[in-house]
């Protein structure tokens, strides 16, 4: 590798190292996901409001997406991205222990919703090109069909809706 000639590069079992990037691993770690906190298509999932949730509701979200409901890998690829920078945003503003996550699908379209007990509103703010932080909304706005937030009584849910094909 440029800039390590000459320093021993770590080795292990190459089976540990090979199956920690394993798509049949991922896979593995994703249905795990459903089995330990349930299946978002089917009711709300409570999810700990800690920076590590975010993987939790990726896996969650690439499961169902691919898996049950068949759709596209770039679909999956856009909705875990998205549902990462939600519970990104519930874990850092909100506050919260616990926030809800919840997909539904119906003919041509998925939505995606993040549920939190904090009713301070999002803001989708301007980004300029070399920002670190702040990017959030603004990736959810870029390649979302459609997203929004809804009060309720106690908090809001944050969502977004993607455009499909089913198949």
């Amino acid at each position: 590798m440029a800039g390590l000639e000459g320093m021993e590069q770590p080795r292990g079992d190459g089976r540990a190292t090979a199956s920690r990037w394993s798509p049949t691993v991922e896979d593995e770690r994703a249905l795990k996901a459903v089995e330990l906190y349930g299946n978002p298509a089917e009711a709300e999932v409570p999810l700990p409001s800690r920076p590590e949730s975010a993987a939790t509701a990726r896996r969650l979200v690439q499961v169902v997406v691919l898996r049950e409901w068949g759709l596209a890998a770039r679909t999956a690829e856009d909705a875990v991205l998205l549902v990462s920078e939600l519970v990104g945003n519930a874990v850092r503003h909100t506050g919260a222990r616990v926030f809800g996550l919840r997909m539904r699908h119906r003919r041509g379209w998925i939505r995606i919703e993040v549920r939190d007990p904090s009713r301070g509103l999002p803001c989708l703010m301007p980004v300029q090109a070399m920002d670190i932080s702040g990017r959030g909304l603004f990736l959810v706005d870029r390649l979302a069909d459609r997203w929004g937030v809804d009060l309720l009584p106690r908090g809001k849910t944050t969502w977004f809706e993607i455009r499909v094909t089913d198949r």
